[in-house]
């Protein structure tokens, strides 16, 4: 057979496909559709894409889907309603599904449920884009999912984190900002508890914890999506509420590289371990000349209990107390670079205490109150 013959025969087989692809569908709840109802009938083996006009009283539950768009048109969106029967989770639950992107919507939730969004199940290639959730929680993700989060803001007004990812889940955040009202609550912006979130040109703002790392979990500041319209992360904390600018705990990792961390106004004035940085319990810090942090009202970073940081050409400056704080077996390391890491301006610029190590002085700038018996001017002791 020839290759035009081929040819011929593949743009026919195109067109036949095209032919049968399913229009798509368009649910206006303003007039009393059901987005959920229509949910329910579509096959979820085969693509289909949903239009949502009008606000949408009603949980919504994707299980089992593949190939699934949600678009929110011009002022759709997702409200809960008073009764919950089925005493649902989440106002939006994605479970067991693949390429499922939802885009356009904004979500309110009320504190009678766990979160606005819930995606579990094993779910990959989920992607929530120009969404905006108020109310519980924001977006959780859970079981192992793999999500794409990208120009989502989560305003939190009750519960605990604006963005989790939990039990092994693998989230990309790009160009979102998590926030709540200022007040007295203990809240996270980022909560990441075994899992792993890679995050560029976002902002957390007025979070008691902006990013809370623990049980083995990662965070990495890459920039990684070149249509980003961001790199930068930012924490601020003009209402003065923040006691963490980041913690990072219990065998748990911050890895600053290509999209650099700034931390303003973090910690509490009394000090303390709070600030900008808090690395405990055998957990790790890698900033390169990624991290940037300025007037901490606490320490700028505290590395303790078995924890390492590690610096090259970052800049901490103006807290009020520690500057760089190592105690109880830790050990920080300031690499050769150009720039310097640059540390000055704090309460006390450099403190470690007898049984932790602070390496590569040399390698640190501007550094003018030091109280450290164990300050290494290279970045190792005299090799052999």
């Amino acid at each position: 057979m020839s290759r035009s013959v081929l040819f011929a025969l593949g743009s026919l087989l195109s067109l036949s496909i095209c032919s049968f692809a399913t229009p798509p569908i368009t649910v206006d709840c303003d007039a009393g559709q059901s987005l959920s109802r229509t949910i329910s009938k579509l096959d979820k083996l085969s693509p289909a894409t949903v239009k949502v006009t009008g606000a949408c009283t009603e949980f919504v539950v994707i299980d089992g889907f593949n190939n699934l768009t949600l678009k929110g048109m011009q002022g759709a969106n997702l409200q809960q309603p008073a009764a919950n029967p089925k005493s649902s989770s989440y106002l939006l639950s994605i479970r067991a599904s693949r390429s499922v992107t939802v885009s356009g919507f904004a979500i309110h939730s009320q504190p009678s449920i766990f979160s606005s969004v819930g995606i579990g199940g094993g779910s990959t290639d989920i992607v929530l884009q120009n969404v905006t959730t108020e109310g519980s929680w924001g977006v959780v993700i859970y079981e192992a999912s793999q999500v794409w989060l990208v120009k989502v803001k989560t305003n939190l007004t009750s519960g605990f984190a604006a963005i989790s990812a939990f039990d092994k889940s693998d989230v990309h955040i790009v160009d979102s900002v998590m926030q709540r009202p200022a007040d007295s609550n203990f809240d996270a912006g980022l909560f990441v508890a075994s899992g792993h979130v890679t995050i560029q040109g976002s902002t957390i703002r007025d979070m008691q914890f902006a990013m809370d790392i623990v049980s083995g979990g990662s965070v990495d500041l890459v920039n990684f999506d070149a249509n980003a319209s961001g790199v930068d992360v930012t924490i601020d904390n003009p209402s003065g509420k923040n006691f963490y600018g980041a913690l990072v705990s219990d065998s748990s990792s911050l890895n600053i590289s290509s999209a650099k961390l700034h931390i303003n106004n973090a910690g509490q004035p009394w000090g303390g371990d709070t600030g900008a940085v808090f690395v405990d319990n055998g957990s790790t810090l890698n900033t390169a000349a990624s991290l940037v942090v300025t007037g901490s009202q606490g320490e700028g970073v505290t590395v303790s209990n078995n924890s390492h940081a590690q610096f090259g050409g970052s800049s901490i400056t103006g807290s009020a107390h520690g500057g760089l704080v190592v105690t109880n077996l830790s050990t920080a390391t300031a690499d050769p670079t150009n720039p310097l890491t640059v540390i000055s301006g704090n309460g006390t610029d450099l403190f470690c205490d007898s049984r932790s190590q602070i390496a590569g002085a040399l390698n640190i700038a501007n550094a003018a109150t030091v109280q450290c018996n164990n300050l290494i001017p290279g970045v190792y002791e005299n090799l052999p």
